[in-house]
């Protein structure tokens, strides 16, 4: 008897416990609240409770606190770790829509928020009624990280259960580690094979009036991340080129944007297919050409994926 009476005064105090946190929370400014919201990921249990625990008016010191605790790199002006995290929240969102609640809540945003973009992405609809199953297969190098829609419907659960393997990639973990500086941010996305385009360049007309070129750049479609909306995937890449002098002085520049829409069965059917982004370049100042046509001329490519706010940047020689 003694026994269930302690069972009941634990349950009954973890009970008004539990309500006690949800009225704290019920009452937090809107402000505070979306900031406890979005922090979940990197908030530890004891952390939460002395969140909630305080007065209105000292929780923006803890905010900043909580950030400032988790700055890899104190020196700097910029909170590394805390633009990022955002990052990821805001492409999250962006990404991972139409599951009834925010894109950063669902279990894809959760893994994309933690371990960043993956190495590779597939998405698998079902091939038949019988199926009726759906998933999503990411790639963290040689490691599967596979989430199913069950009825097809959008609503995508995780499936891996064990993710030890790529537990390096976790940023909540690498938060807590004073070791982890600038040069590890990004991990998955600065350099990345990924999203890392083939370059040729060739020239059609070089002679001191002018200079016709054409860039090509080329990544396979497997390696390209799409934002999902309904059965369609979509993405578009913004690519920005300079031409420069060994002396750094601008020569050329030119912008284009590519968009892409694919059914996800067109997806499957071009993969391992090759996506081509071609750029003309035209340079008819005399003058300006007169200072290219020495060791060191660079041409600078910039392409940013709208679906992520992926960025990769390279130079390679103009001649």
């Amino acid at each position: 008897m003694r026994t269930k009476a302690l069972t009941l005064v634990l349950l009954m105090t973890a009970l008004f416990s539990a309500c006690g946190v949800y009225k704290q929370e019920k009452e937090l400014a809107p402000p505070m609240a979306e900031f406890l919201m979005k922090a979940r990921y990197l908030m530890t249990a004891e952390e939460r409770r002395e969140f909630l625990a305080l007065p209105d008016a000292t929780k923006p010191a803890f905010v900043e606190s909580f950030w400032k605790r988790r700055d890899p790199d104190p020196s700097t002006p910029e909170n590394e770790l805390r633009s990022e995290y955002e990052m990821r929240i805001e492409s999250a969102d962006k990404l991972f829509v139409g599951e009834g609640q925010a894109g950063y809540l669902t279990d894809r945003g959760r893994i994309y928020i933690l371990y960043g973009p993956p190495s590779d992405r597939q998405t698998r609809p079902a091939m038949n009624r019988t199926a009726n199953r759906c998933r999503e297969v990411w790639s963290y190098a040689n490691f599967p990280v596979v989430f199913v829609d069950q009825t097809c419907s959008g609503r995508f659960r995780l499936s891996t259960g064990d993710l030890t393997a790529i537990r390096e990639l976790n940023i909540a973990e690498r938060s807590a580690s004073s070791q982890w500086g600038r040069a590890t941010m990004g991990i998955l996305q600065a350099g990345s094979k990924r999203f890392d385009w083939e370059i040729s360049l060739s020239f059609q007309e070089r002679g001191p009036g002018r200079i016709a070129a054409r860039l090509r750049l080329s990544l396979p479609y497997g390696r390209i991340w799409f934002s999902s909306q309904g059965q369609t995937m979509r993405t578009t890449f913004d690519a920005a080129v300079e031409v420069r002098t060994s002396a750094k002085v601008l020569v050329y520049e030119t912008k284009a944007s590519f968009p892409i829409s694919l059914t996800e069965s067109e997806f499957l059917d071009r993969a391992r297919q090759i996506f081509t982004m071609d750029l003309p370049i035209d340079i008819q100042d005399e003058a300006l050409i007169a200072k290219l046509g020495r060791d060191g001329d660079q041409l600078v490519i910039t392409v940013i994926n709208a679906t992520g706010r992926e960025t990769q940047k390279k130079s390679v020689d103009f001649r």
